[in-house]
C-alpha cells in the first residue's frame, strides 16, 4: 500500500513539473520523480479526478500537457509566490476595482494555507483615492510582509538616517505609495514615502500592534497638510462630494459638514497660495484657522477690491 503522504507530495511536485513547462514525456517526468511510468499515468488520473484537465499526446512531439479547463482547480502557489501575485496585483494594477477583483478570485482558489498569506497581505494595503501606484515590487513586497508579519522595519530614509518602525499599512495615493508606521525612535505615529527608501529589510522583532488611527485618514491628511509650514481649515459653502470632485484627495481632506457644507483642511508654504486654492472653487467659504489667515483675507481682498478699479 503506498504511503499517502508521500503520494500527496510526489503528486503535488508533479502538478508543478506541469506547470513549469508545456509538454513532458511519460519517462522525462518518471526519470525527474524516481518512479515508473505506471505510477506516473496513476499520478496524472489523480490529477485529473481533482479537475486538473492533463492533456496525453501520443506520437513525435507527444506527451503530457497541462490544459486550461471550464472550472479552475486549486492553484499550486507556494507562500512566495502567493504573496508575490498578490503584490503585483496591487502595486501594478491602475484600475483598483479590476485589482480587486483578480484578488477576490484568487482568494477563492487558494487552498486554505495560502489563502491566509494573501488575506493578510491584502489587508495591509489600502488607499484614499483609489489608485495604485508602480513601486519596486521587492520594497513593497518585503514592507506588506512585514504588515502581516507584524514584526519591525527598518531603511534609511532620504537625509533622516536610519529609522526602525513598527509597519501598520501601505497606502496608495496618485502616483506614491507611503507607509504608515510607528516610528521606534521618535516614539510617534509617521508616514514614510516608499520611494524615497533605501535598504528595506525586515526585522527578527515582533511587535503587538498598537491602537491606531484610520492608515488612509492619517496618511491623507500627513500628504495634504501635515509636511506644511501652514495648515488651514476652512468651512466652504458646498456638499462634501461636490469639492471632493474638484481636489485631488493629496491636495486637501474634505470632511462633510452636514448636508450643504464642508470642511476642508489643507496645507502649503504659502498662506496666500492656500486662499487662493480655495477661491477658484467657486463657493462661498470661512476661514477657520489660523487666525492669521484671516487678515490675509482682508489684505488680499482690498487689494481685489483696487485692481477693480471706481465703481462707476
Amino acid at each position: 500500500m503506498e504511503d499517502e503522504r508521500g503520494t500527496t507530495e510526489r503528486v503535488l511536485t508533479l502538478l508543478g513539473l506541469l506547470q513549469q513547462r508545456q509538454v513532458w514525456t511519460g519517462p522525462e517526468l518518471a526519470d525527474r520523480l524516481g518512479v515508473t511510468p505506471r505510477t506516473i499515468r496513476r499520478d496524472i488520473e489523480r490529477l485529473r479526478a481533482l479537475g486538473y484537465p492533463v492533456r496525453a499526446g501520443n506520437g513525435v512531439g507527444g506527451g503530457y500537457q497541462l490544459g486550461p479547463g471550464q472550472d479552475m482547480p486549486p492553484l499550486l502557489l507556494d507562500d512566495e509566490e502567493a504573496i508575490a501575485t498578490a503584490v503585483s496585483l496591487l502595486a501594478g494594477a491602475g484600475d483598483g476595482d479590476a485589482a480587486l477583483r483578480a484578488l477576490t478570485k484568487l482568494d477563492r482558489v487558494l487552498p486554505i494555507r495560502l489563502r491566509h498569506a494573501v488575506r493578510a497581505l491584502s489587508g495591509s494595503v489600502v488607499a484614499f483615492d483609489g489608485s495604485r501606484a508602480s513601486i519596486d515590487p521587492d520594497v513593497l513586497m518585503t514592507l506588506a510582509r512585514a504588515c502581516r508579519d507584524e514584526v519591525e522595519a527598518g531603511f534609511d530614509y532620504s537625509s533622516s538616517g536610519r529609522r526602525r518602525v513598527e509597519p501598520y499599512r501601505l497606502v496608495a495615493s496618485g502616483k506614491r505609495w507611503y507607509l504608515f508606521a510607528y516610528d521606534l525612535d521618535r516614539e510617534d505615529w509617521r508616514t514614510f514615502r516608499v520611494d524615497r527608501m533605501s535598504g528595506v529589510s525586515a526585522r527578527a522583532w515582533r511587535f503587538r500592534p498598537r491602537s491606531a488611527p484610520d492608515a488612509a485618514a492619517y496618511v491623507q491628511e500627513s500628504v495634504a497638510s501635515r509636511v506644511y509650514q501652514y495648515q488651514a481649515r476652512f468651512l466652504v459653502h458646498a456638499p462634501a462630494e461636490v469639492v471632493r470632485a474638484q481636489i485631488p484627495a493629496s491636495a486637501a481632506v474634505v470632511r462633510p459638514k452636514g448636508a450643504a457644507r464642508c470642511e476642508v483642511l489643507s496645507g502649503a508654504g504659502d498662506l496666500d497660495f492656500l486662499l487662493m486654492h480655495v477661491v477658484v472653487l467657486g463657493h462661498v467659504f470661512e476661514v477657520i484657522e489660523p487666525a492669521e489667515l484671516r487678515e490675509r483675507c482682508r489684505v488680499l481682498g482690498e487689494r481685489l477690491l483696487g485692481a477693480a478699479g471706481p465703481v462707476s
